[in-house]
């Protein structure tokens, strides 16, 4: 599997965990985030056809911004294969009035109740 498909199975879990909140990248009350930075550190080859799991984590949260932590990993030969971990940067931000703001009070609260 292709290097780049680690960003997108990355942004899809973000994704997916958002949902569970009811939320979107582009709308999380009245909100959006952008993708600041991303590292991938990458620990076993990957194939096609794998079925990944992804384990996400909390990192620092600060005003605006807040980290992402990713371990990605699949089963092969019932053994659990680390393929990957992750970080992403994630920044809150007002696509209408373009400019980077204070997360809003209830993702922080999501933020701080999944340490």
């Amino acid at each position: 599997m292709g290097n780049d498909a680690f960003v997108s199975i990355i942004h899809e879990a973000r994704m997916q965990w958002l949902m569970q909140h009811g939320y979107t990248e582009l709308n999380i009350e009245g909100t959006g985030l952008i993708l600041a930075d991303i590292a991938i550190e990458f620990k076993n080859e990957s194939f096609y056809g794998d079925a990944i799991e992804i384990t996400i984590a909390i990192g620092e949260i600060l005003k605006v911004s807040f980290e992402l932590y990713y371990e990605l990993s699949t089963k092969r030969n019932d053994k659990i294969i680390v393929l990957a971990f992750a970080k992403t940067g994630m920044v809150s931000y007002d696509y209408i009035a373009k400019k980077v703001i204070t997360i809003p009070r209830k993702l922080k609260e999501i933020l701080n109740t999944s340490i």
